[in-house]
């Protein structure tokens, strides 16, 4: 049976060649493109492979290491932030989100995994400027902080002149200055102050951004919402009127998007929370938290698991076929709750 297939394949494929230019020489083109179409498809599936988790507390232990100091304060979330932001340029086929040509160009999973990711750095280096590493409101920047900040922000789509990966190097360059001077005693103004209220202020950030997620997810089979946009609000108002009730559906060429979004951004978050649980450890000590962030990121950690199907299925709630954007949402909405449960208790006393 196999003989005969090949025989058929091999008949139609000179009848092709001949009948297209009936030259020797289109044929060897014809073979080559479908060569190389091929290797695309192949490198383009090994591009696609997420990358693993790498150790918070073994980077910061080798970067203190390369910096001839000892693990402070603020090193390990430094290590976490530097860690991620190298994994998206580092990784297989490199930061692909950008790129122009084959296999890159046809993928759209990873870019949706990068830009996940992306998102968690640019809060964490955000969150670094603003209030972690700023005793108080009136307190100046770190100098280093201020150019890495900026420079995760840079356009995440840009080509060349300049490139992505040329502006986020620069940023890791500016993280790993901030970080070598938190270890060194005579730079007393490189700091990174654990306390309760700045952990506080970036758990927010990160509920928001799970809070988005979850509804985008949820949204792959079509809902009718309520509006409960100014609900407990006495007196609110907005912009302009909306309905009462609205139809929300993420469109179906962009549900696997958000899915694969959503792993990155929990693949960012398990590593960063990792970090905030050693720099922040006698906080969370105080306020018998840690088991709070433990709890987090098992959840999180559920998103990791294999996917077995070769495609992002989109079932009706209970139908025959299953749908892996509910299901991510469950496991994200229940680490947004953990995380809002864990905000109340380092707002108490």
């Amino acid at each position: 049976m196999l003989d005969s297939l090949q025989r058929v394949w091999f008949r139609f494929w000179d009848a092709l060649t001949a009948r297209l230019a009936g030259g020797r020489g289109f044929k060897v083109v014809l073979s080559v493109l479908v060569v190389y179409l091929l290797a695309c498809a192949a490198v383009g599936l090994y591009w696609s492979l997420e990358p693993s988790r790498f150790s918070v507390a073994q980077a910061a232990q080798q970067q203190a290491q390369a910096n001839g100091q000892s693990v402070v304060t603020g090193y390990h979330t430094t290590a976490a932030l530097i860690g991620i932001t190298e994994t998206l340029l580092d990784k297989p086929g490199g930061y692909i989100s950008n790129d122009r040509l084959p296999p890159g160009i046809w993928l759209d999973n990873m870019p949706g995994w990068e830009f996940g990711a992306l998102v968690q750095a640019r809060d964490m280096a955000r969150a670094l400027r603003k209030t972690f590493s700023r005793s108080q409101s009136q307190s100046t920047e770190d100098p280093h902080l201020a150019i890495a900040e900026p420079q995760l922000h840079f356009d995440s789509n840009s080509w060349i002149l300049p490139s992505t990966e040329g502006e986020y190097r620069r940023a890791i360059r500016e993280l790993r200055a901030y970080q070598a001077g938190l270890g060194n005693s005579a730079e007393q103004n490189a700091q990174f102050y654990a306390r309760a209220d700045n952990l506080r202020d970036w758990l927010g950030d990160v509920s928001t951004r799970l809070g988005s997620l979850s509804q985008r997810l949820s949204a792959s089979v079509g809902q009718r919402r309520l509006n409960t946009d100014l609900a407990g609000s006495p007196g609110a108002t907005q912009s302009t009127a909306t309905g009462a009730e609205a139809r929300v559906q993420t469109p179906w060429l962009e549900i696997d998007n958000v899915f694969y979004e959503a792993r990155g951004t929990a693949w960012a978050l398990i590593h960063l929370l990792e970090a905030v649980e050693l720099d922040f450890a006698n906080t969370l000590e105080q306020k018998s938290a840690r088991v709070s962030v433990d709890q987090i990121i098992r959840e999180l950690e559920a998103t990791q698991s294999t996917i077995w199907s070769p495609m992002i299925l989109n079932g009706t709630e209970f139908g025959l076929l299953a749908n892996h954007s509910l299901v991510m949402a469950s496991y994200i909405s229940r680490a947004n709750a953990a995380i809002i449960d864990l905000r109340e208790l380092l707002s108490q006393g």
